[in-house]
């Protein structure tokens, strides 16, 4: 997801969204509904069916802004149950639910749906149905960062139709499990447009169907596990371009879908930082997740959205965030901003997902902490810190970073440039690259292709570095402020030095030097005052503040 910037570098809060929306991404949101709760939780009549696999078929028609279709569910039953929900918003009516050759009752509240089956479903059956609907969807108004369709033109006054629904939730426009915790194993994806135009989503295009009533059907097959607000639909005049990258797993395709008069500049741009992009984080990350469904950018009317395997890119392939620095140190003007953070994702995000939105920093962390790395592929690493030494202007530090579980709600903003600290804060404490990123690797290969927690990643963390970062990750993921280290110099003119922090026993490590030492000395504060009689003075002392993201008070 993107941060959003306005003027120069902060946080802004988001346009408000339409009646139908209970919850939305970045919002300053505190008091909650019931609404927020059956969106949010996992009741139940969620957590009784497992998704299998999703057929979305929709009719897009551009002129009334109108959309129609069904969605196939076929599920596997946890335990036995009668009675299930699913999500749709309720300005798109639900026509029927479909099971077998039977129109099941359902009931509706908020933008939740109850479904009633005949009988009881036993616990190991695999089973499906089929929801029927159609409306007009929420339109964006400023999309990527509120949810919504798009309906746009082109230079040359053709549609062009995207749609975006990260935090808002894919039943938006669709019906679903509207929950991060269920990813359908595989998907189709069909979209039916006005013949001229093209559908491009996620996967791989298995067919294109004449319907010889105007419309032309995409037929779209996801074959690795999907987040439901990663599935996208994008309708232009595009053209298409292919390229290949050999990559650790073979060979790579990579394919650009952009609109007819760009498609000159297109590829030259695009491969600057596709390639260079995909080395880098293959080194770090391990291989891209989705072989089997290549590797897309698609030019859409909208800033940008990592959408799995089909990454939205409307940056008007120009260097940077929107032509601008977000780091203030001109690195970020050397690559896209959106080419390199949106393909991070499909390693934090994608291949890597949060089951509750709560915990969203394990994608906006990671990822923008993966902007440091690209940095350090292209320049090194001392560049590549004084990268995240620049993003620290925006942080805000003005409540945690966690947002508050089952109700759909993501915490601070900081999870972007706080959260990036965080992790190199963290790598600088274990003072071992090559663990640091056989950690990286590790957190993808074992955590990937599935739905996870914070606790699961920080005991991964812990686990496989040997050290309890516990207290740390808390302090900057459950907190609004940062750690405190407090210094004062004692009358025999030695130094002493405690943490003043959150946490009930926090005690980070630190880097500390004198100003005549060439080398940092790790040292172990805590919440208690511990002398160090091996520098003398206060003001001799450094701390590295470069690479450690705290604050420092000197008590004389």
């Amino acid at each position: 997801m993107l941060i959003k910037f306005k003027s120069l570098l902060f946080f802004s809060i988001l346009v408000g969204l339409s009646e139908y929306a209970d919850a939305q991404l970045i919002s300053d949101k505190d008091q909650f509904t019931r609404g927020d709760t059956l969106r949010g939780m996992l009741t139940p009549l969620r957590t009784s069916y497992d998704i299998n696999y999703y057929h979305l078929d929709v009719k897009v028609n551009i002129e009334k802004k109108y959309i129609s279709g069904s969605n196939l569910f076929r599920f596997t039953a946890v335990r036995d149950f009668k009675r299930l929900q699913f999500d749709l918003f309720r300005n798109l009516k639900v026509e029927k639910v479909l099971y077998k050759n039977l129109e099941l009752k359902f009931e509706r509240s908020f933008n939740a749906v109850f479904v009633e089956f005949p009988d009881s479903i036993k616990a190991g059956t695999k089973d499906e149905f089929t929801v029927f609907y159609s409306g007009k969807p929420t339109i964006a108004a400023n999309p990527p960062w509120d949810g919504g369709f798009v309906f746009s033109k082109d230079a040359a006054g053709k549609p062009w139709v995207a749609v975006s629904c990260q935090g808002i939730g894919a039943s938006l426009w669709w019906p679903v499990k509207d929950h991060q915790s269920d990813e359908p194993d595989s998907m189709t994806i069909s979209v039916s447009v006005p013949k001229g135009l093209m559908n491009v989503s996620n996967g791989r295009l298995r067919s294109k169907q004449d319907l010889r009533n105007g419309y032309v059907r995409y037929n779209w097959l996801v074959s690795n596990p999907i987040n439901t607000y990663n599935v996208s639909l994008n309708i232009a005049d595009y053209t298409h371009l292919r390229d290949e990258y050999q990559g650790e797993k073979g060979k790579l395709s990579i394919d650009y879908y952009v609109l007819k008069q760009n498609s000159a500049k297109a590829k030259s741009h695009f491969n600057a930082d596709v390639k260079p992009m995909l080395k880098c984080f293959e080194h770090w990350f391990g291989p891209y997740p989705f072989y089997s469904d290549g590797y897309k950018l698609i030019e859409t009317p909208y800033l940008g959205m990592e959408h799995q395997s089909a990454i939205a890119y409307g940056n008007e392939y120009k260097k940077g965030y929107a032509g601008s620095d977000l780091s203030g140190t001109g690195h970020g003007m050397d690559w896209d901003y959106i080419i390199v953070h949106e393909s991070g994702h499909e390693w934090f995000g994608n291949n890597i997902t949060s089951k509750d939105i709560a915990d969203m920093w394990i994608h906006e962390s990671f990822t923008m902490y993966s902007e440091s790395l690209f940095v350090e592929c292209t320049k090194g690493k001392k560049e590549a810190v004084n990268y995240l030494n620049g993003i620290r202007t925006s942080i805000q530090n003005d409540k945690p970073v966690i947002g508050p579980y089952n109700v759909n709600k993501e915490g601070s903003g900081d999870m972007y440039y706080k959260g990036a600290n965080l992790l190199h804060t963290i790598r600088t404490i274990i003072n071992n690259d090559t663990l640091w990123l056989e950690i990286l690797r590790g957190l993808n290969r074992d955590l990937g292709l599935k739905t996870t927690t914070t606790e699961e990643v920080i005991g991964y963390i812990n686990t496989k570095s040997g050290k309890d970062l516990t207290s740390v990750f808390d302090q900057y993921l459950r907190y609004a402020g940062i750690p405190l280290l407090e210094i004062k110099s004692n009358p025999d003119n030695s130094i002493s030095y405690r943490w003043k922090a959150d946490v009930k026993g926090f005690n980070m490590p630190v880097n500390i030097r004198s100003r005549n030492e060439t080398d940092w000395r790790l040292v172990h504060p805590t919440e208690e005052w511990k002398t160090d009689r091996n520098i003398k003075k206060t003001e001799e002392l450094l701390v590295d503040t470069a690479n450690f993201y705290i604050n420092i008070q000197s008590i004389l």
